[in-house]
C-alpha cells in the first residue's frame, strides 16, 4: 500500500484533500506493520488513522471501543460515507450477532467495532482466529492504565492480542495521557518497539474561559441567550445538580434534558439520541456522558463544576468544535469544588491518591492562573508554547497588575488576628465589616482589621485572596473545615520584607464583552453567509430526519460553513468543499445545490462557476436573460454540457437542445466536442431512409440504439444547418 492510495481513499470516502499533521506518518507505520501509540486531542483526527488503512489493506480493522452508543454512532457515520462497518455488543440480538460474525468471516467488513468485554471473552477468540484481521485499534487507550483518569479493568486483559496475534499491528489511541500513562499503555498492551506519535494538543478553534462560581445559573442563561439554537453540553459534578439545572433551563424554553448513571439505560439512550439528532439543544450531564458522544457540531461546553484533573477537562472540552469550526468553553471555579474532590480522592488507594491530588492541584492552578490558559494546557501535555493564544479570556482581557502590598497586608493581618480559624467566606465578611449576626456572636467585629477592606466588593476580595493562595501567601486546610492559614512567605509580607503584585479583577461584563467581540470576529461569516448557513443547517436537519440519522452525519457544521461562504454553483464546485466525499455528493449534492441556487435567486446574488481553481464566469441572479444566451455564455467559457447544466440548474438534455438551436442559428458551436463527423454522417444516411417529420426514437431505433439521443439531436442540427446553407 502507498500513501497515494491512502489519500485517494481519504478524498473518496471522507471528502478531504489532505491529511492532518501526523496522520500520513501514522498510516505509513501501519503499512509497515508497526505497533503504534497515537496521542491526538479530541477532534484531531484519530479515527482517520485506522479508518483509512481499513479502506486500503486487505482484511478487517477491529476497533476496541468502550461504549455501546459510541460504537453505533461511529458505524452509522461510516455507513453514511459508503464504508462497510458493523459493531458487536450486547445491544444486538443473537441473530444479528451471528450475521455480523458471518460478515466478518466472509471478509465483507472493512471495520468491526467491539467492546473490550466482548473481545476478551473466551467464545470470541475462535471468531477472531477465523477472520482476517489487518489491525487492532484500541480507542480510549488511557482506560488501560491505572494512572489514567478512567481506568477500565477489562482493558487490562487486552495484552492477549499480541500473544495470540503477534504479526498483527496494534494501534493504541487516546486524547489525553501524560508520560506515565503512555508508558503504562505500552507495558500493559505488550507493544513491541512501538512508534509513538504525539500530535499537537492545540485546538485553536476552542475559546477558553474561566469565571468565578458565583451566580452560575444567571451567567449560563446569558451565555446561552447569545448562542440561540447551538448545541452544547453542561458538565456537573453530581446527579442532583444535573437535574436541578436542567429544570431551570427548561423553564426558559430551551430544549434540554439531563443525563447521569442514575437514569435507566432506555432513558440515557433516549437523551443521547435526541441530542445527537439535534432534537435537544442542551444536555446537562455528569462526566460519564462525555465519552459516549460522537457529534461534530457541539458548539460549546460549560463546566458547572471544576473537573478533578486537566486530562478530564481537556477531553470534555474536546467534545466541542470537533468539526474545526469555532466553539466556546466556559469553566466555573470555586474552592468548594476543590473541597468536594479532595473528599472523593481521600478514598482512593494509597498508591494512586498522591498523584491524583497532585493532578487536582494542577487543575486548580489552571483555573486561577493569570497567564494564557492555552500555554498552561499545552505545557501540561509536554508541548512548549511561548506565545499567547489570543483565544482565551486572559489573552482577550489581559490582566493589569498593581502594587497590592497594603491590600495583602490587610488580609494577612486579619487571618493572623482570627488565629487562622476561619474559612475564606468568613474572612471576607470580616474584611468588609459585614453586619452579620454570627460575626458579632463570635466577637470577630472587635478585631482591629474588622472592616479594613470595606471599600472592596465581596467578588474583588475573593479574586485577590485566590491570587494570594496562588502566590503561596496562604493555604487552605481542606481537611479541617477549609481554614485559611498563613505560610512563611506571608510573614515576610506582613513585616514589609516583600512586595506583592496583584492583578486587577476584570468584571464579568468586561470579560463577556471581550469574548463576544472575539466570537463575532472568529465566526468569519458575513450576514448573508450566516443567513445561508442557517438555511443549510435547517435543510440538513430535514435530510437527517428523512433518513433517521444524526444531522452531522449528513454534513458537519464546518462543511456547511464552507458551503455558505464559497456558495458553489455546480456539483463540481460543491465537490471541492471539504467534507463532501463521493457518496455524499451523489446523495445530497443536488438538494443542497438547489437550496444555494434558490437562496441566491431570492437575494439577487450572483454565483460563480469555477474551473481549474479559476473563476470562469458569473451566473446572474434573478435578472431575466434569454435562456439560450445564458447557455451560450457558459459554452464560450469552455464548460462541458454537464457543467453548464449544473451551473444553470437544468438537465443536460435541455443544454443539448440549447446548443443544437444555437448551431442552427449560425453560432460557432463545435459539435465535434460532443459528436464525431462520422456519427453525424450516419444520422444523415438514416434520415434518407425515413419519412419526415423525423422522430428521435425512430432515428434511434434505425441506428440500432448505437447512438444516444443527445448525439442524434446535435446531428439533426448539423443536418438542418447544412440543408439551409447548401
Amino acid at each position: 500500500m502507498t500513501l497515494d492510495q491512502a489519500r485517494q481513499a481519504l478524498n473518496k470516502y471522507f471528502g478531504y484533500r489532505h491529511f492532518r499533521p501526523m496522520q500520513a506518518e501514522i498510516i505509513q507505520a501501519v503499512y509497515d506493520r508497526r505497533d503504534v501509540v497515537v496521542l491526538m486531542p479530541t477532534g484531531g483526527g484519530k479515527s482517520i488513522c485506522y479508518q483509512v488503512p481499513a479502506l486500503t489493506i486487505h482484511g478487517t480493522v477491529l476497533v476496541v471501543s468502550p461504549l455501546i452508543s459510541l460504537m453505533r454512532d461511529q458505524v452509522e457515520a461510516l455507513r453514511a460515507n459508503g464504508i462497510q462497518a458493523a459493531f458487536l455488543n450486547s445491544s444486538l440480538s443473537a441473530n444479528e450477532q451471528r450475521q455480523v460474525e458471518e460478515d466478518l468471516f466472509r471478509g465483507r467488513l472493512r471495520l468491526l467495532y467491539v467492546s473490550p468485554e466482548r473481545l476478551v471473552s473466551q467464545e470470541f477468540l475462535p471468531v477472531l482466529k477465523a477472520a482476517r484481521i489487518s489491525l487492532f485499534a484500541i480507542d480510549e487507550a488511557h482506560c488501560i492504565s491505572a494512572w489514567g483518569h478512567d481506568f477500565r479493568p477489562e482493558y487490562g486483559q487486552l495484552r492477549f492480542l499480541k500473544k495470540q496475534f503477534p504479526t498483527v499491528p496494534v494501534m493504541a489511541l487516546t486524547a489525553t495521557a501524560d508520560k506515565i500513562t503512555r508508558r503504562d499503555i505500552v507495558r500493559q498492551l505488550g507493544l513491541r518497539a512501538p512508534r509513538i506519535f504525539v500530535a499537537s494538543f492545540d485546538r485553536p478553534n476552542l475559546s477558553l474561559e474561566v469565571r468565578p462560581g458565583q451566580k452560575r445559573r444567571e451567567q449560563i442563561l446569558r451565555f446561552l441567550r447569545a448562542r440561540p439554537g447551538e448545541s452544547g453540553i453542561i458538565y456537573c459534578q453530581s446527579r442532583k445538580a444535573t437535574e436541578e439545572l436542567a429544570a431551570t433551563l427548561a423553564l426558559t424554553g430551551l430544549r434540554v434534558d439531563y443525563y447521569h448513571a442514575g437514569r435507566t439505560t432506555e432513558e440515557r439512550s433516549r437523551v443521547q439520541d435526541a441530542f445527537i439528532r439535534d432534537e435537544l439543544e442542551v444536555v446537562v450531564a455528569t462526566v460519564a456522558f462525555g465519552m459516549g458522544i460522537d457529534k461534530s457540531n457541539v458548539r460549546w461546553v460549560i463546566h458547572y463544576n471544576m473537573p478533578q484533573n486537566i486530562e478530564s477537562y481537556y477531553q470534555e472540552i474536546g467534545r466541542a468544535g470537533r468539526d474545526g469550526a469555532p466553539a466556546d468553553t466556559l469553566l466555573f471555579f470555586s474552592y468548594r469544588d476543590v473541597t468536594v474532590w479532595k473528599d472523593i480522592l481521600a478514598d482512593s488507594a494509597p498508591e494512586i491518591r498522591d498523584i491524583r491530588l497532585a493532578k487536582l492541584e494542577r487543575m486548580v492552578q489552571y483555573a486561577t492562573s493569570a497567564i494564557c490558559r492555552r500555554k498552561i494546557l499545552l505545557n501540561y501535555f509536554g508541548e512548549q508554547r511561548t506565545d499567547n493564544c489570543g483565544n482565551c479570556d486572559v489573552c482577550l482581557n489581559p490582566p493589569s497588575y498593581f502594587d497590592g502590598t497594603v491590600l495583602a497586608q490587610k488580609a494577612l493581618s486579619a487571618v493572623a488576628r482570627l488565629k487562622e480559624q476561619v474559612d475564606m467566606t468568613t474572612l471576607i465578611d470580616v474584611l468588609r465589616g459585614a453586619g452579620k449576626r454570627y460575626l458579632r456572636k463570635r466577637g470577630y467585629d472587635r478585631i482591629k482589621t474588622f472592616g479594613a477592606g470595606r471599600d472592596l466588593s465581596f467578588y474583588d476580595w475573593r479574586h485577590y485572596l485566590e491570587q494570594m493562595l496562588q502566590l503561596g501567601l496562604v493555604e487552605i486546610a481542606y481537611d479541617d473545615q477549609n481554614r485559611v492559614c498563613l505560610t512563611d512567605a506571608a510573614w515576610d509580607v506582613l513585616k514589609g520584607r516583600r512586595k506583592v503584585e496583584l492583578v486587577q479583577p476584570a468584571t464579568l461584563k468586561q470579560r463577556e464583552q471581550a469574548a463576544r467581540k472575539h466570537r463575532a470576529g472568529a465566526a468569519e461569516l458575513d450576514h448573508e453567509s450566516s443567513e445561508l448557513f442557517e438555511r443549510l443547517r435547517q435543510l440538513r436537519l430535514e435530510q437527517a430526519r428523512m433518513r433517521g440519522i444524526a444531522p452531522y452525519m449528513v454534513f458537519s457544521d464546518a462543511t456547511l460553513r464552507e458551503m455558505a461562504s464559497a456558495r458553489p454553483a455546480t456539483l463540481a464546485d460543491l465537490a471541492q468543499v471539504s467534507g463532501v466525499g463521493e457518496k455524499k455528493l451523489a446523495e445530497y449534492g443536488q438538494v443542497f445545490l438547489d437550496a444555494i441556487h434558490l437562496w441566491a435567486k431570492e437575494k439577487g446574488i450572483a454565483l460563480q462557476v469555477r474551473r481549474g481553481g479559476q473563476t470562469a464566469v458569473r451566473i446572474p441572479g434573478p435578472k431575466k436573460v434569454d435562456t439560450l444566451e445564458r447557455t451560450w455564455e457558459l459554452y464560450c467559457q469552455g464548460l462541458s454540457i454537464y457543467e453548464i447544466a449544473q451551473a444553470r440548474n437544468l438537465k443536460p438534455d435541455t443544454i443539448i437542445t440549447h446548443l443544437a438551436k444555437l448551431y442552427e442559428e449560425g453560432r460557432k458551436v463545435d459539435l465535434r466536442r460532443f459528436v464525431s463527423r462520422s456519427e453525424m454522417q450516419r444520422v444523415l444516411e438514416v434520415l434518407r431512409t425515413l419519412e419526415p417529420p423525423w422522430r428521435l426514437k425512430e432515428i434511434h431505433d434505425a441506428l440500432g440504439g448505437e447512438l444516444d439521443y443527445a448525439k442524434i439531436k446535435l446531428a439533426l442540427a448539423w443536418v438542418a444547418r447544412k440543408q439551409r446553407t447548401g
